[in-house]
């Protein structure tokens, strides 16, 4: 069983692209596609139609997908991005960061 680097409502910061060093939660990751939404980054304007829903219609601006590659986890005592170590608690695996040595999960 392998584990994640990046799961849902970790925190994150951007460590290349037009956005980095920006830190956001993540809100959904898609391991198959190797991407994540970030909340309040990567924003693109996107137009919609109107509908009963949406009877205005418009330009909203929303998240866009960002590789895995480019983020990593951040590390709040430390002010930074940290890498990920996998360690076992018992039977469990839990993820700890390696510049403060604290567990996410």
């Amino acid at each position: 069983m392998s584990i994640a680097r990046i799961k849902k409502n970790d925190t994150v910061v951007v460590i290349a692209g037009a956005d980095k060093g920006k830190t956001g939660k993540v809100l959904s990751v898609s391991p198959k596609k190797g991407t994540a939404l970030v909340e309040g980054l990567h924003l693109v304007k996107k137009t919609i139609r109107r509908t009963e829903q949406t009877p205005q219609g418009g330009i909203v601006e929303r998240e866009a997908p960002i590789q895995l590659s480019n983020l990593m986890p951040y590390d709040a005592d430390a002010k930074r991005g940290s890498r990920i170590s996998c360690t076992t608690s018992g039977e469990t695996k839990v993820r700890t960061l390696k510049t403060s040595g604290k567990a996410l999960d």
